[in-house]
């Protein structure tokens, strides 16, 4: 598996529910410009129309060498999904706060682009100030154990 982009502010920015793995619809030209690592998720969201999941501002952009295929580098694609997910995540989306976020598009074992999206809950500030909080604690600590073990050792 040869990862292509990830999506690094959605772990901080949301609660991740869900992982689902979905194929994506895509040109030629746009399938060679993420063989040489030209995309980015960031911004990048997911939404489900007439039952169907959509990808919007993910920017993939022009493959250089292509003549007069040229596609627009945030277009809405076409993500592809089975019915049963398709409908799970509909009963998740119509709830309040609940998003599909991308995490990561990558070539799988016999090279088709896939995409990782997320069931998703956005984060409050107070979430994160928290968790920030709670990692200087740990980090104090294993400190602390670190100079005692070294104290121990003498």
């Amino acid at each position: 598996m040869k990862a292509v982009a990830t999506n690094r502010k959605a772990r901080r920015d949301y609660n991740i529910l869900e992982v689902f793995e979905a194929g994506i619809e895509l040109k030629g030209s746009e399938v060679k410009s993420l063989r040489s690592k030209n995309c980015s998720l960031e911004d990048s969201f997911a939404r489900i129309d007439r039952g169907e999941i959509f990808l919007h501002n993910m920017h993939i952009s022009e493959f250089e060498k292509t003549s007069y295929f040229k596609t627009e580098p945030k277009r809405i694609r076409k993500l592809l999904a089975h019915k049963q997910e398709i409908k799970k995540l509909t009963g998740y989306i119509t709830q309040r706060g609940f998003t599909l976020i991308p995490l990561k598009v990558y070539f799988n074992e016999r090279g088709i682009v896939k995409i990782e999206i997320a069931l998703a809950k956005g984060k409050h500030s107070f979430d994160k100030r928290k968790k920030i909080k709670n990692d200087i604690i740990k980090r104090e600590a294993q400190r602390a154990l670190k100079d005692a073990y070294k104290r121990y050792r003498q």
